[in-house]
């Protein structure tokens, strides 16, 4: 059957959907959606086919957007995104996640965990996550006190993994009742020195799980990049044969858990910007093992931009693309696995997050 490709492109001034057909040739591009509010994570749903946005700031305040017509029409909610009064506000939301029993999972700014079981209309805060005791020694990362990696199980909805700016990783096995830190072997460089390996206060850019397994991660981090055969319970470095040390996103082929794709920067003091203003994404074969710069068609010179955590992806097509998008608002695109690349979209606002969706045409 004849397919379509989707690409939710969230930048600082709405949602923006890239569309394709099966051969990723030519893309069409629409929006802005969601009347230009800071769009920082969008998704779409499989479970209801259904597109949610999530975003806000601290002049609009937290919301979800949800489009059942693929961005047609939309209405917003943040019904329920709040803590207790007295409590700091919820400003943003800025993660969203399916669920493998239906439920959504929203991340939020200052860092907590909300639950819908209606498709975003109303959300209940998951408790656990701020009342574990080490939550008073959690401090905000540059942009903030953020929960920005949302890792459900793909079969038990009662195992979930998180990643929080700068408070590290948390998983939990019981549906969010209790969870525990999981950052042994994760390095936090602007401690003292004895103090580089804590059970907690790194700052994860990036968490995703492998697909096909159930406890293959892999972390882009302030501090290094990392994988776990364990569920995060110990990381192991994988950073050998990059450029640096630093980055932000991270992306797995969605059927090889050994490929990888990562965009380092040049460094978290140096500008953080493509190193020697080159561009390259960084894929490897081998679990991290070994890595090799992709840089066809990319920019080669004068590339001073980033690439936020959640804005690089991979398609579900044989062979798989892969997409990232730039804080100078462009987007490139690969068909083959990484190995070329075309811009297929330019002048947006800066990019928050890239995800992709392939659908019966």
């Amino acid at each position: 059957m004849a397919k379509r490709i989707l690409i939710l492109i969230g930048t600082k001034k709405g949602l923006f959907v890239a569309e394709s057909d099966g051969d990723r040739k030519a893309f069409r591009l629409r929006g802005p959606y969601c009347n230009t509010w800071p769009i920082h994570h969008a998704i779409l749903d499989p479970s209801s086919g259904a597109i949610h946005a999530a975003g806000g700031n601290e002049w609009f305040g937290p919301a979800v957007w949800t489009s059942h017509d693929l961005g047609a029409t939309w209405t917003h909610s943040s019904e329920g995104l709040a803590y207790a009064e007295g409590e700091e506000p919820v400003s943003a939301v800025w993660s969203l996640a399916p669920g493998s029993d239906g439920a959504l999972y929203a991340g939020v700014q200052p860092a907590g965990l909300f639950r819908s079981t209606d498709g975003a209309r109303t959300w209940t805060h998951v408790r656990g996550l701020r009342d574990h005791p080490t939550r008073p020694d959690w401090n905000p990362g540059g942009a903030g006190l953020i929960l920005h990696s949302l890792v459900p199980h793909p079969t038990d909805p009662n195992r979930l993994w998180v990643g929080i700016s700068s408070a590290g990783v948390f998983g939990t096995d019981d549906g969010g009742q209790t969870w525990e830190p999981r950052n042994k072997g994760t390095r936090a460089d602007f401690f003292p020195e004895d103090q580089r390996y804590p059970e907690l206060g790194q700052c994860v850019h990036c968490m995703v799980l492998a697909p096909g397994t159930d406890q293959l991660l892999y972390q882009q981090n302030h501090c290094g990049m990392y994988r776990s055969e364990d569920g995060g319970r110990s990381w192991t470095s994988m950073e050998n044969g990059l450029p640096s040390s630093f980055g932000f996103p991270a992306a797995v082929h969605p059927r090889d858990p050994r490929t990888v794709y990562l965009v380092p920067l040049n460094g978290d003091s140096a500008g953080r910007f493509m190193p020697d203003a080159k561009t390259a994404v960084w894929r490897t074969r081998d679990g991290g093992t070994s890595w090799q710069a992709m840089r066809e068609g990319l920019p080669q010179e004068n590339a001073y931009f980033g690439v936020l955590r959640q804005a690089m992806a991979v398609d579900a097509m044989e062979p798989a693309g892969v997409y990232f998008g730039t804080g100078s608002g462009e987007v490139y695109a690969s068909a083959d696995e990484g190995d070329s690349w075309t811009q297929i979209v330019a002048h947006l606002p800066t990019i928050s997050s890239v995800e992709t969706h392939v659908l019966d045409a």
